[in-house]
């Protein structure tokens, strides 16, 4: 089973960030969950951060995002996660 990276609005992107780099090190794939506008930003910026991280080990990172129902306390929410799979460095995608 894929590790869950959970990403909220107060989350420190890179923290994040070096907690997806060092399971993309180790891994091929990981997911990464956020609820709300402000916690799916922090996501991303992780992830951003996190390519920086991998490029000197020659990985590249592709997200697929996609909706989830998730329960939280007894409420249904709607969160967005992101797959996360990781690919050789090219040149095209250094530049």
């Amino acid at each position: 089973m894929a590790e869950l990276i959970k990403v909220s609005a107060q989350s420190r992107s890179t923290s994040v960030a070096g907690a997806i780099a060092g399971v993309m090190r180790e891994q091929e794939y990981t997911e990464i969950q956020a609820i709300g506008a402000s916690a799916v930003n922090q996501a991303i910026k992780a992830a951003t951060i996190a390519r920086g991280y991998l490029e000197q080990d020659g990985i590249d990172l592709v997200l697929v995002p996609s909706f989830t129902d998730v329960e939280i306390e007894g409420n249904e929410r709607t969160a967005v996660r992101f797959a996360v799979f990781r690919r050789p460095v090219t040149l095209a995608a250094a530049r």
